[in-house]
């Protein structure tokens, strides 16, 4: 067992988990004030249901044995067989436990549905939305891992697709899904009439700030090793993410005059998610260049909902499909050490084709099972008033003593001298 290798994972997987919740974060100072607490527990729900089904079964069908190259067996349900002294045996050569992949891997899974919760804002139920979690990850994600990362058909191609952390299995997976999804669940009321601002932009850029923070333990921890391909990662990482903010500004200033926040914001999360299946195996200047394309491209495509009339609320497919495509085709011309080419191309071509395909249809009619049988979208009229009071009895801020020294309690308030009452001494 190598101790330092094995701190690394650990750390890096510690960094993993802190995305969904600066994720929700991210997403919940984006949607109005009425539906933030909803925001933010659509994300943050992901770390039980999904943590308690990695283990069960999750983690033996992405990561156990292989059935037809498309998904895992179920050898290790409850993680059977193994301890704490088990070493990784047969993956990628590396002397770490057992335990540390396991628990590396289950926050990616945490995280890849809590990325599609943004498309659905303001609209859905949240009891579905934890069954849909369930069910999603159990039909796609866990199959999808298996193919790129389990040992399942993607890997096997000549050459094998290269997918570092994530582009295909986590960000196309998730951008497709969530477009599947919405055109089920439909818009929300008033899409493209009423203005549905972010309410609170400095929340947006906290929860950017700790998904960069943690993009490093997701892209650089996936070699699995303390070694130079993860210092590597980490710096293209920073580089594309970078990048990609200023073209995203560059684009918003010519197209839309101005430099917003949000753009700096969405810029930031369009390079990480591009660089994710790429970093490993470009060099700098490469990394530089699909952080610039994704920030551009990205900033491009989240103004197609409002041309092609699907309500993905908080830019989902635009961002982490549209960058996700980006980062996975690029590499393949990209890749360095006499990898990248054509026929790289091509494999890169047919694993971000495939999870399109396979993962828009599963999810579709997962949506529509769910919508036709306990009902997906809320009310008319709980969307209206705001899914927190309907969903969770509660609201993101008090606005009942905002009154300054205007409003007095009956216990405060000078009492007026006809009311006064006489004491006889």
């Amino acid at each position: 067992m190598n101790v330092g290798d094995t701190a690394f994972v650990l750390i890096s997987a510690a960094l993993v988990m802190l995305m969904t919740p600066g994720l929700a974060l991210f997403y919940g100072g984006m949607v109005r004030t009425k539906s933030t607490l909803n925001m933010l527990m659509m994300s943050f729900v992901s770390l039980g249901v999904v943590s308690v089904l990695w283990v069960l079964y999750g983690y033996s069908l992405a990561f156990s044995g292989d059935v037809g190259g498309f998904v895992g067996n179920l050898d290790l349900l409850g993680l059977d067989g193994i301890t704490g002294d088990s070493v990784m045996e047969n993956f990628a050569g590396r002397d770490i436990p057992v335990f540390a992949f396991v628990l590396f891997q289950m926050l990616f899974a945490v995280l890849t549905p809590a990325l599609m919760s943004g498309a659905l804002a303001d609209r859905v139920k949240f009891g579905s939305w934890v069954v849909f979690i369930a069910l999603w990850v159990t039909g796609v994600y866990f199959p999808v891992a298996h193919w790129v990362w389990g040992g399942g058909w993607l890997a096997e191609l000549d050459p094998a697709i290269i997918d570092f952390a994530g582009g295909t299995a986590v960000h196309i997976n998730a951008g497709i899904g969530a477009l599947a999804a919405v055109l089920v669940v439909g818009k929300r009321i008033g899409f493209k009439k009423d203005p549905m601002r972010p309410h609170n932009l400095p929340l947006v850029l906290l929860g950017t700030a700790l998904l960069w923070f943690g993009w490093f333990g997701f892209n650089a921890g996936s070699e699995l090793a303390a070694d130079g391909t993860a210092a590597s990662m980490a710096l293209n990482t920073q580089v594309a993410t970078g990048a990609a903010v200023l073209g995203w500004l560059i684009y918003e200033r010519i197209r839309h005059g101005a430099f917003t926040t949000l753009g700096a914001c969405s810029g930031a999360i369009a390079g990480l998610v591009a660089i994710t299946p790429a970093g490993g195996n470009v060099n700098v200047l490469g990394a530089l260049l699909i952080g610039v394309v994704a920030g551009a491209v990205c900033s491009w495509a989240v103004s197609l909902k409002y041309k092609l009339g699907y309500d993905d609320s908080l830019d989902v497919v635009g961002v982490h499909f549209v960058g996700g495509v980006i980062g996975t085709l690029m590499v393949g011309f990209l890749a360095i050490d006499g990898v990248g080419g054509w026929d790289q191309f091509v494999s890169q071509a047919i694993g971000a084709v495939s999870v399109m395909g396979y993962t828009f249809v599963v999810t579709f009619v997962l949506a529509f099972l769910i919508q036709k049988t306990i009902g997906f979208r809320a009310s008319e009229d709980d969307e209206v008033a705001g899914l927190d009071q309907a969903a969770h009895a509660e609201t993101a801020y008090d606005f009942s003593g905002a009154g300054g020294g205007s409003a007095r309690t009956a216990a405060t308030a000078p009492v007026a001298p006809a009311e006064s009452k006489k004491v006889d001494a």
